[in-house]
């Protein structure tokens, strides 16, 4: 590796390792069901978060983890919308069309049919075509034709003046209040539960932030990094949708909104703006989070689509309708990249363990976790040029006292710990970031 100068440290991402641990299931709430490889960041770039998530990775706040779907009650598929493609239903199409005539209001729908008047052509393609984009832009305020109304001599107003901005993922009390609001009315939380410094790093600490680029084929720009699409209904912010920006996607991390608005589904209306979103501004894909196949209330993510999941084991990216349902309905856990190459319909996975032995304290690479390198493979990747942030100067790991001397297997000593690491993050993430082991 090249020595660390100003500019290389700016590019680099970092990583404070945390281990791998069982913990209960918020799904079906067994007491130590699932299990997941954690690590903290306040530094990540947004082109490497975006590799991590294409390996399985999400975050909550600083803390990201990476799940062992093979070891775990209800497995965590990364799934994701190619945004270009995506089709909405017929409920997803009534839930932005319900909302835009409450904006609008059917007076001013009213007079701007008699002000401003389609063409029959125009009426003919509107009510055979669903347009996406112009659905979801059509009743913002800066998008409203307001002729002058001949009863009030006024320009013609809405019902509602409705705004939409992307912001910095920063502290407001505006923000704070309504994610209490939401959290208390909603998810039945005890107001206690939240401190506006609990507010700021579950949603406010994210990815950097990079400056918007501009890409060739529009000149139009690409924000990257953590920001927060807020909603605004006459002055008022009634919704925030917080937004993971990386080069492949648009990735969906919370969204939270006024439970007074409850009845006219933010779910949808969020994730039918953020697809738009994604198209707009050239983003690839949409990534809404895990997939829990086993868990009914996780099951509406199917509903846009085409989805496709990822698969833990090649990291490829497989249709979730048709083949991949019909086996995760039989079984929780699936590799299609493993049923084909075994040749056989439910291959049993390999494990070197007992599964009644505490999987915290044995080496990673004593699990066979699904997706992550091998012992072998993780030698390879010459660990002792990696780069180790300590008193605020980088270092190598070869200038450690013993490195050499440390086994790699033992998840107790330094160079396990960092190993360990290491092979859950992959070798392209290795080679761009560095370790942090004291805050």
């Amino acid at each position: 590796m090249e020595p660390v100068d100003a500019e290389r440290a700016r590019q680099l991402s970092l990583f404070r390792p945390l281990g791998y641990q069982r913990n209960s299931c918020g799904y079906c709430k067994s007491s130590d069901g699932s299990a997941s490889y954690y690590t903290s960041s306040v530094a990540v770039r947004p082109e490497h978060y975006g590799e991590l998530i294409d390996r399985g990775w999400r975050r909550s706040g600083t803390l990201y983890y990476k799940q062992n779907l093979q070891r775990s009650c209800c497995p965590h598929y990364t799934l994701r919308l190619e945004a270009s493609a995506y089709r909405p239903r017929r409920d997803q199409r009534k839930a932005i069309n319900r909302w835009n005539k409450f904006i609008l209001g059917p007076e001013y729908m009213r007079k701007i049919a008699n002000l401003c008047p389609r063409s029959r052509e125009e009426k003919k393609h509107r009510k055979c075509n669903f347009d996406l984009l112009s659905a979801v832009h059509e009743a913002e305020y800066s998008n409203l034709k307001r002729p002058i109304d001949p009863a009030t001599n006024r320009a013609l107003e809405p019902a509602h003046r409705f705004e939409v901005n992307i912001e910095g993922d920063s502290v407001s009390q505006a923000k704070f209040d309504l994610f209490v609001k939401y959290q208390t009315k909603i998810h039945r939380e005890d107001v206690s539960r939240w401190k506006t410094k609990d507010f700021k790093n579950f949603l406010c600490q994210g990815i950097k932030r990079s400056p918007a680029t501009v890409t060739k084929s529009n000149e139009s720009e690409k924000k990257l990094g953590s920001w927060h699409q807020c909603y605004r209904l006459d002055g008022k912010l009634i919704a925030v949708a917080v937004l993971d920006l990386v080069p492949s996607g648009v990735s969906s991390v919370y969204v939270f909104y006024d439970p007074e608005y409850e009845q006219w589904e933010f779910g949808k209306l969020s994730a039918l703006r953020e697809i738009a979103f994604s198209i707009e501004h050239q983003y690839p894909y949409y990534y809404m989070g895990y997939y829990i196949h086993s868990c009914q209330k996780m099951r509406y993510k199917g509903n846009y689509r085409p989805q496709y999941i990822l698969d833990p084991e090649s990291y490829t990216w497989d249709p979730l309708d048709g083949e991949l349902t019909e086996k995760l309905d039989k079984r929780p856990y699936v590799s299609l990249s493993r049923d084909r190459s075994s040749g056989t319909e439910d291959p049993t996975p390999t494990s070197s363990t007992d599964s009644k032995v505490n999987e915290e304290e044995l080496s990673l690479f004593a699990l066979n976790m699904p997706g992550v390198l091998t012992l072998e493979e993780t030698k390879a990747l010459k660990l002792e040029n990696w780069y180790l942030l300590y008193h605020g100067s980088f270092v190598q790991m070869s200038d450690l006292v013993g490195w050499e001397d440390m086994p790699m297997n033992d998840p107790q000593s330094l160079r396990g710990i960092i190993s360990e690491l290491a092979a859950v993050l992959g070798p392209s993430i290795v080679k761009n970031s560095a370790v942090v082991l004291f805050d």
